[in-house]
């Protein structure tokens, strides 16, 4: 049985919040198919104070703003890039096109075969949130994808210069000063300005979330994604501090980002919430950590590891962090996770900035059936097949002949009998001619 320490806001607070957005999300979706880019210009400088002539960065501002951004800055992008391009590429060459011939000239076969047009959405409009042009537009050209448009928003009316520098480092084709609903909308159906793309990647706040969802079908999507979350799983012999700043680390990120600790010890769990209180009214970030940790923020006291790693599955979190004397356990008892992170010199952070992982991860429960952004999200995986043989088209086409009138699709059956008349003459009775 596990002993709640600290309880999150109920869910019915979460579902009333969520349709109101979902209602904001449905009419400015509306405004900007029916209007293009005068919608999508109002609701820039609605929400972003933000008009300029044109969204859509030159290639000459680009280089002008990369320019400004210091060097050590430009080197760590490129280091980081590296790492995530690194094991995109090992992802890639994990996937294997191949033809196989299953019966005699029967030859079956798999493509990969990349989307022609990705749009990479890099959140903004409080922080630089430079990593996630890495992760959206590095993996996309790994994959080959020939055209990624890259949107982010101002950061209080001011050109995000580190997050222009990382697009472009990353191979962004087109570069968008533009956030929020109106840049998923316009990425996703197209304006007079914008091309739409074929699929939408990359995180953002309640609002993209919920824009990317209404578009899904229109447009694919990497993943449903909400508010960042955390889940630390500790035993007796895990720190209570780094517990603690871990924890505060993901919360950080919005006042709705959940951040939760599972252990099986009690004095972890008081140290832990104790810890927490005492580094809150210093962090530069309190006016988000301290609300998502006050409404979302739980901690469970568990008696084994069994229900230790049992409930965490049942989170289905985005992150598992996991502070135990034996970390990699995890691997064999927990399936439901968005990204694992084992071991105390392994955190979550690591996975967000610089370690290569993809950090675009499901939440909101999705883990239950989905993992992360990942090089094969932007590849069509397509099947082709060819029949040479006059002996496999007969035995095909008389069995698809007989398939298909159990399931009384004749026209089906009719082009399998076809098959056999042309390769062994067999007679067609429904043939008058």
């Amino acid at each position: 049985m596990a002993t709640i320490l600290k309880h999150a806001v109920p869910t019915s607070e979460v579902t009333a919040s969520l349709d109101q957005v979902r209602e904001t999300v449905t009419g400015v979706i509306a405004d900007i198919r029916a209007r293009g880019d005068e919608a999508v210009r109002a609701y820039s400088e609605k929400f972003d104070k933000w008009s300029p002539d044109s969204f859509r960065l030159t290639d000459e501002e680009v280089e002008k703003i990369v320019a400004s951004v210091p060097q050590q800055v430009i080197d760590d992008i490129r280091f980081v890039q590296e790492q995530v391009r690194t094991f995109a590429r090992h992802q890639l060459d994990s996937l294997r096109e191949f033809e196989v011939e299953t019966l005699p000239g029967v030859r079956l076969g798999q493509r990969h075969i990349p989307v022609r047009a990705a749009g990479a959405y890099i959140p903004g409009g409080r922080y630089p949130l430079t990593a996630s042009a890495h992760m959206t537009i590095v993996t996309a050209k790994v994959a080959g994808v020939p055209r990624v448009v890259a949107c982010t928003p101002p950061i209080h009316g001011e050109i995000p210069a580190a997050t222009v520098a990382a697009m472009h480092l990353a191979g962004a084709d087109e570069i968008w000063l533009l956030g929020g609903v109106q840049a998923v909308a316009a990425m996703s159906v197209g304006t007079d300005t914008m091309r739409p793309v074929n699929l939408i990647a990359g995180p953002g706040n309640a609002y993209v979330a919920e824009a990317k969802r209404q578009l899904f079908g229109e447009v694919g999507i990497d993943l449903f994604a909400g508010p960042t979350e955390i889940l630390v799983l500790a035993d007796e012999q895990a720190d209570p501090f780094v517990c603690a700043v871990d924890l505060l680390s993901q919360a950080e990120h919005g006042p709705d980002s959940p951040a939760v600790l599972i252990t099986t010890s009690s004095e972890v769990a008081e140290k832990t919430i104790a810890e927490v209180e005492r580094l809150l009214p210093g962090m530069p970030t309190r006016d988000f950590a301290e609300p998502a940790w006050r409404d979302h923020g739980q901690v469970h006291v568990v008696d084994t590891l069994d229900e230790l790693y049992t409930l965490a599955d049942a989170f289905a979190f985005e992150h598992v962090e996991v502070l135990t004397a034996e970390p990699r356990l995890a691997l064999e008892r927990m399936t439901q996770y968005g990204a694992l992170f084992l071991g105390e010199g392994t955190c979550v952070s690591f996975g967000d900035k610089v370690i290569g992982t993809n950090h675009v991860l499901p939440t909101r429960g999705a883990a239950r059936y989905t993992g992360g952004l990942w090089v094969g999200k932007y590849l069509k995986t397509v099947t082709y097949q060819e029949v040479t043989d006059t002996d496999s088209q007969t035995l095909l086409g008389r069995l698809c002949g007989r398939a298909a009138r159990v399931e009384l699709f004749e026209g089906h059956a009719r082009s399998g009998d076809v098959r056999a008349a042309k390769a062994a003459g067999d007679e067609l009775p429904w043939n008058s001619a």
